[in-house]
């Protein structure tokens, strides 16, 4: 039945527009933005989904800034005792050859102290960011977090006593009756640096492999996040443009419809 007091096929046309403009400002808030569920209105599940796991990249990121904190203190130590064991290395050899009776025991004495004043430098300047690891003045361990859970994810380098190990060495001036025993010393030191630089290579591989693991496992929170929040670009396009056909499309149909009262006065002439 036609109505010149209800237009029903203008209401009908009216909503149909109404919803392709809300479809379409919905896309193209989506193109704009690049977030399909932005707010919790779009999509309340997900969106709760992806702030805990945007929360959790961000506890990942400070956590990958403290290994790299880490890192950097190992790294630091590591240098310095390499650098000790090729110290005690050339201080080996000068003892070997002050263990003979026929040389300067003053000049091996003196490029013995120089030596072991370097050892001293190193190991009191072998810090970063205030902690150096063969230093036991204070903490004994380095605890690095390399995980999420406080009081489990942590990793603990323990502090090197090159001190007390290294430089107690030489107590007493070299000289043609200790020179055995001087080299018992030097060679004992230079085995505990040996083994020393050796842990602290472990500590390090520690720390770098466990950064890496933080890293890809930052990227794949990233990536989900992506896959639940993110625009889908070539189907946003896709729909953007199918709801520019409808809307014309429904703007014709509304103009048609609100043609219709008028036609019917064709029919009182």
């Amino acid at each position: 039945m036609t109505s010149i007091l209800t237009n029903n096929g203008a209401m009908v046309a009216l909503q149909t527009l109404k919803t392709v403009n809300n479809n379409l400002e919905e896309t193209q808030n989506q193109i704009s933005t690049g977030k399909e569920v932005g707010k919790a209105k779009d999509n309340s599940a997900v969106w709760a989904i992806s702030k805990s796991m945007e929360s959790d990249i961000q506890a990942f990121e400070a956590v990958s800034d403290a290994l790299d904190f880490g890192e950097a203190t190992v790294a630091v130590a590591s240098s310095g005792m390499e650098q000790i064991v090729e110290t005690l290395k050339e201080m080996r050899e000068l003892t070997v050859a002050g263990v003979s009776q026929n040389v300067d025991h003053n000049k091996i004495a003196n490029d013995l102290a120089k030596k072991k004043e370097q050892i001293d430098s190193i190991i009191s300047s072998a810090s970063f960011n205030g902690a150096n690891l063969l230093d036991v003045s204070g903490a004994t361990q380095l605890q690095v977090q390399g995980g999420l859970e406080a009081g489990t994810d942590v990793i603990a380098v323990n502090h090197i006593d090159a001190t007390t190990s290294i430089s107690d060495i030489l107590a007493t001036t070299l000289d043609s009756t200790n020179a055995a025993a001087v080299l018992t010393e030097i060679e004992a030191a230079l085995s505990f640096a040996i083994d020393s630089a050796a842990q602290l290579g472990a500590d390090a591989n520690r720390l770098t492999d466990q950064n890496d693991f933080v890293s890809k496992l930052t990227d794949s929170l990233k990536s989900g996040v992506s896959t639940m929040s993110d625009t889908n670009m070539e189907e946003a396009s896709a729909r953007l443009k199918a709801l520019q056909t409808q809307q014309q499309l429904a703007v014709q149909s509304l103009t048609i419809a609100n043609q219709a009262p008028s036609t019917l006065q064709q029919l009182f002439r």
